[in-house]
């Protein structure tokens, strides 16, 4: 199985991802959602929902090259076109685990800073 398909099932069974269309909707208004996935097959309106939760905001937004039936049988369903990693960190390592370094660089980017802030929070708060 694909690294990044392993990532996404362990973020839902850790409780850091929310799934299908309503729920990412939500953790996306609440500004939770560091990462939203789209399976290679949805249709185009699930496309341009998932743009449209991100817009205005530093949340990214990715159509990755698995289908939704792929998306779906790692996480348990029949389907999924839509998914939402709350977690900076696994949003991090998810997008690194696809492999395309150049197609993804400007998601890269907002999420290595997002993450080593997160990183920074945490070390502060322990000291």
């Amino acid at each position: 199985m694909d690294k990044a398909l392993n990532l996404l099932s362990l973020s839902r069974k850790a409780g850091l991802c929310e799934l299908g269309e309503e729920p990412v909707g939500v953790a996306a208004r609440a500004l939770h959602a560091h990462l939203i996935i789209v399976a290679g097959d949805a249709s185009d309106h699930t496309w341009r929902r998932a743009k449209s939760f991100a817009a205005g905001t530093d949340q990214q937004c990715v159509r990755v090259k698995f289908t939704k039936d792929e998306l779906g049988f790692v996480i348990g369903r029949q389907s999924l076109a839509i998914a939402a990693i709350t977690d900076v960190s696994m949003a991090l390592a998810f997008l690194t685990a696809l492999g395309e370094p150049e197609k993804h660089k400007a998601q890269l980017e907002v999420l290595s800073t997002k993450a080593a802030k997160a990183r920074q929070r945490q070390k502060e708060a322990k000291s």
